[in-house]
């Protein structure tokens, strides 16, 4: 009889643990949960940490409000009728305060019932506003931003923020890879030929601007050197000339002006 009394304690000790482990729910960090009880959902939000519950007819209803990475491949409409192929990611997330209206009015399969039905659209409607090759460019960055608004539009109302819209992959077709570039280098090349131009021209202008330099200088130079001028200047020579101890004979016809520096003269005596 005592080793009876003995398993049946156990037992009753063993079905109190199981009782009490079944009654507490964990939410782990990054999530919060909603009770549901027969059927209906509690009204307050629960944290992360342990909580208890009934459960034979209580159950929590746990939802993610961390950020969420969902990665969708899939075609899409270019402007001039082309279908590519890409990858997107979407980051979005939860808003706590609205986790129960969405347990309630999408339930705990909203990705692929809202999200996803959102995305698609969004990006279909975006994509065919721009050519092909903008997917591929810096106009990528504008058709993320693009189909994010869109996508607020509709799910902010439901209690998901969308943080961002990421193209992480664009496969075009290969002839529209290799027109791309085409266009790429015969760009390059443009731009390197204007700069060899700009550069010869302004070399072109360097040298214009010397020569007139050049031609201003010996204008000034024969306007100076007046026929009045030459035979002062020679005058004065003869002056210093004479001047001089050394005994000098000059021949001159009267009209060769005499221009021997008078500098040289006082060398020589030395």
């Amino acid at each position: 009889m005592r080793f009876n009394g003995l398993n049946f304690a156990h037992l009753r000790l063993s079905a109190l643990t199981l009782l009490f482990l079944g009654g507490c729910a964990i939410i782990r960090p990054g999530e919060v949960g909603v009770k549901q009880t027969l059927g209906r959902l509690d009204t307050k939000v629960y944290e992360p940490g342990g909580v208890l519950i009934n459960p034979v007819v209580t159950t929590m209803v746990k939802m993610p409000t961390r950020t969420m990475n969902l990665e969708v491949e899939l075609n899409l409409p270019s402007k001039e009728g082309l279908n590519i192929n890409a990858i997107i990611s979407i980051l979005y997330n939860i808003k706590k305060e609205q986790v129960r209206d969405v347990i309630q009015n999408v339930g705990s399969n909203y990705e692929e019932i809202l999200i996803l039905s959102v995305f698609r659209s969004a990006a279909s409607d975006v994509c065919a506003q721009f050519y092909a090759k903008d997917m591929h460019s810096g106009n990528r960055a504008a058709i993320e931003n693009a189909i994010k608004r869109s996508m607020e539009e509709v799910l902010l109302d439901y209690g998901f923020n969308i943080e961002a819209v990421l193209m992480k992959s664009i496969n075009l077709p290969k002839g529209l890879y290799r027109a791309i570039e085409n266009k790429l280098e015969a760009e390059q090349n443009a731009q390197r030929m204007k700069f060899i131009l700009q550069r010869e021209k302004q070399e072109a202008e360097r040298k214009t601007i010397e020569a007139t330099g050049v031609r201003d200088a010996h204008k000034i130079l024969s306007e100076g050197l007046s026929p009045m001028i030459i035979q002062w200047r020679s005058l004065d020579v003869l002056k210093e000339h004479a001047r001089s101890d050394n005994s000098k004979i000059i021949i001159t016809d009267g009209q060769t002006p005499v221009l021997i520096n008078p500098e040289d003269t006082k060398k020589k005596k030395k």
